[in-house]
């Protein structure tokens, strides 16, 4: 792995917003900017070489101009671009897997539909070991949300320390508070009783609150100057997070490896934040 920020560059809004946002992530790091195309189109004898010619030509226009931006607006960043041919979703897991940060664009639709995210952006989510950041459009140069922040989706059930890791460092490079949310609903165990005595899952929603304050207990020391706020929630995991991300600057969510028949499964916490998340979307692999 080399110490870069590495972004998919195709040319669109959502790419180059990507790439406005991964400059800055690399001046924070103080690491270089990675820019990567990725080319498709088969080199097959039918397609007349002056095609082919002048494809390569707007790739290479498309690479200088996103790194002379770059450079323009950070001064000192070191940019390199780079073409590369094949399939998309493996080339681009690759260069994510060699880095310490991918960032990638996805689109805004608006209203109920969400953002749409392409299959190559969720593949290289599902596969990645490092990282992955997908931005917005609308949120790619640094507009806060109504509160701003970083949110982080934590499950006090599991292993999650490479997710507390990202989310404290991020925290910290950034000068932004941290909240932390745990989600959950009453076991079935609680049926009547619960809708009787509304009070009754409250000694459960304490007890959940105390682990997560354990298990950030180790981080707040370690991040003395990050300011830190968390909280056990009552509802869909999914939906409480998708509503917090409405107020955030960036929503970091794990993903857990586990292959399925057709790639990699993010799981339906991430894939529902991905989607309607109007912040970027930080997805760290967790195993």
């Amino acid at each position: 792995m080399t110490a870069q920020v590495t972004v998919g560059l195709d040319g669109s809004e959502q790419s180059l917003a990507a790439a406005r946002w991964a400059a800055e992530e690399a001046v924070l790091r103080e690491v270089p900017l990675r820019l990567v195309h990725v080319e498709e189109w088969p080199a097959a004898p039918e397609i007349p070489a002056s095609h082919l010619r002048a494809a390569a030509e707007r790739v290479e226009e498309l690479l200088r101009e996103a790194a002379e931006r770059a450079r323009k607006d950070h001064p000192g960043l070191e940019v390199h671009g780079e073409q590369v041919r094949g399939r998309a979703a493996e080339k681009l897991t690759s260069a994510a897997n060699g880095a310490d940060l991918a960032v990638l664009g996805s689109r805004g639709l608006g209203g109920l539909t969400g953002f749409l995210v392409g299959s190559v952006s969720l593949a290289v989510v599902g596969a990645a070991s490092r990282p992955v950041v997908l931005v917005r459009t609308e949120r790619a140069e640094g507009e806060r949300g109504p509160s701003g922040g970083i949110v982080v989706g934590v499950d006090v059930h599991h292993a999650c320390e490479p997710l507390l890791a990202f989310s404290f460092a991020e925290a910290a490079r950034r000068g932004l508070p941290l909240r932390f949310l745990h989600s959950w609903t009453l076991p079935p165990a609680y049926g009547y009783a619960a809708m009787v005595d509304p009070s009754a899952g409250v000694e459960l929603g304490d007890r959940l609150a105390a682990e997560l304050d354990g298990l950030l207990e180790p981080w707040r020391r370690r991040y003395a100057d990050v300011e830190v706020s968390s909280g056990a929630v009552v509802g869909s995991p999914a939906y409480q997070m998708a509503e917090a991300a409405r107020e955030a600057d960036l929503v970091v969510v794990g993903r857990r490896g586990r292959k399925v028949p057709l790639g990699s499964h993010i799981g339906h916490v991430a894939h529902a934040v991905i989607h309607h998340s109007p912040a970027p979307v930080a997805v760290v692999p967790l195993s």
